[in-house]
């Protein structure tokens, strides 16, 4: 895992090779806040973690979600992250379905040797119960018009929030 992660992209390096929706990317990752509560929680955490991120430019949630924990790897120096295009590292993906789905983003959760704790994606897990249940039966227009509308009223809070519930997790159990 610490070859895959080193050969991951920086967010300025992934920000650089956008190709679909690149004002939407720049814009989201200027607007991305922590809220206090959730800053508080990442002030807490002890040990080293690297994200490796799974994603492709053109996916709506990494456009929602990966600004934010871009965010929280700026503020913490114990937390970074690196950027690995799904469709070139199909291997590492197949490791990682929802299902059977090659769904992104993915987010690897390695600890500070590179061993992989847990793994999170590809949105929130109330969004993500919306979308395979009632969000199913909605034409795929509307479906996206209501992920994108619980995206902008959430602002990336349940992303943090589960993130750093797997990071606390682990973490409690390497410090104890």
């Amino acid at each position: 895992m610490r070859k895959a992660y080193e050969s991951g992209q920086t967010l300025d390096q992934f920000l650089e090779s956008v190709r679909e929706q690149r004002e939407l990317w720049h814009a989201m990752t200027q607007r991305a806040t922590l809220p206090e509560d959730l800053l508080a929680r990442a002030r807490r955490v002890k040990s080293t973690w690297h994200l490796l991120v799974l994603l492709e430019d053109w996916c709506g949630d990494a456009i929602n979600t990966v600004p934010v924990m871009a965010k929280l790897a700026a503020e913490f120096p114990n937390i970074d992250l690196r950027f690995l295009r799904r469709d070139e590292h199909p291997e590492l993906m197949n490791t990682h379905l929802t299902g059977t789905s090659r769904s992104v983003p993915v987010v690897i959760l390695l600890d500070e040797r590179f061993v992989e704790r847990a793994w999170w994606g590809p949105r929130p897990a109330e969004l993500q119960q919306w979308v395979i249940s009632a969000g199913r039966e909605l034409p795929s227009d509307a479906r996206y018009r209501e992920i994108r509308r619980w995206y902008a009223r959430d602002h990336g809070r349940s992303t943090m929030h589960e993130l750093l519930e797997l990071i606390e997790r682990d973490d409690a159990l390497r410090v104890a």
